[in-house]
């Protein structure tokens, strides 16, 4: 059997009845499935498949899923074991989008939180967006970067996908279209190899208003995607990616696997995978870790 469905749940307990639901729902098609193979009992689960593509495999597990919490993704079986790791931070390793929590300091979070929301959808230009969001900030006591720190709150499951990755042998990175203040500071708590973002223009100890060009949007992240596997010698097929923004688009496709994290609609609808529902240990089950295989 040349691929598998993964099936995680992203809240309570994932039944053997609702698993045994898609089994049946899979062979009924024409497929051929294995027996269930827990990778965490009452969590997440391989189903292992032939005579049927991911995509139509996938179709049919929501179908059978229906409105359940719960989490699917259809891969070929082979080389699911990433060498590499490259992440988003804000929404994805962190729950908070910084430059929001920064609006409140001069009471325009949610003039502020709109254009985030329209530009990491695609609606707006990422690059125009970013200029007219700092701008907004100008003036601003530049120690209030540091003081925002302790608003940043860890998504679920952040350091025990990185802790796990690295303890078998993979590359960490994050890389951001936000600031380097914050990404230092993720890259050294969660324990990632590397971080890469943007550099806020600060004289005279305050924000000017500007970002110091070059500014990093989609297209870096691809290449820094690209670039580590180069120097890593890293074959792209054996990397994976994780965002939740549009700008997040061209790293995802780029990856040998890109997850859409709990992602805005147009990425949602883009990215080869997505979880919806479950933290982000998903990803260590999409790589068909077992639980005795996690870290912590």
């Amino acid at each position: 059997m040349d691929n598998v469905l993964t099936l995680i749940a992203g809240s309570g307990r994932l039944d053997e009845s609702a698993v045994s639901h898609v089994q049946a729902t899979l062979l009924g098609a024409g497929g051929d499935v294995a027996a269930p193979d827990w990778l965490s009992y009452g969590k997440a689960v391989d189903l292992h498949f032939g005579g049927l593509d991911c995509r139509d495999a996938l179709d049919l597990a929501y179908e059978s899923i229906e409105d359940a919490p719960i989490d699917a993704v259809a891969q070929p079986d082979t080389d699911r074991r990433k060498r590499m790791l490259i992440a988003d931070m804000e929404s994805t390793i962190i729950e908070n989008e910084m430059l929001d929590e920064l609006a409140d300091e001069v009471d325009l979070r949610e003039h502020i939180s709109e254009i985030t929301a329209r530009a990491m959808n695609g609606e707006l230009d990422f690059f125009e967006a970013m200029r007219e969001r700092v701008g907004l900030l100008a003036g601003l006591d530049a120690a209030v970067l540091e003081q925002s720190k302790e608003k940043i709150r860890f998504m679920p499951g952040a350091k025990t996908l990185v802790a796990t990755m690295r303890a078998n042998g993979a590359y960490c990175a994050l890389v951001s279209g936000g600031f380097t203040c914050y990404t230092a500071f993720v890259r050294e708590t969660v324990g990632f190899d590397m971080d890469q973002a943007n550099r806020l223009e600060v004289e005279d100890g305050k924000l000017t208003g500007a970002v110091i060009d070059p500014i990093l949007g989609a297209d870096a992240k691809r290449q820094r995607l690209l670039a580590l596997c180069a120097e890593r010698t890293i074959p792209v097929e054996a990397t994976i990616a994780v965002g939740d923004g549009a700008n997040d688009l061209d790293m995802l496709a780029e990856a040998g696997l890109g997850v859409a994290y709990h992602a805005k609609p147009v990425v949602a609808r883009s990215a080869g995978a997505r979880i919806d529902h479950g933290d982000l240990t998903a990803l260590l089950y999409l790589q068909g870790y077992r639980d005795e295989e996690i870290a912590g």
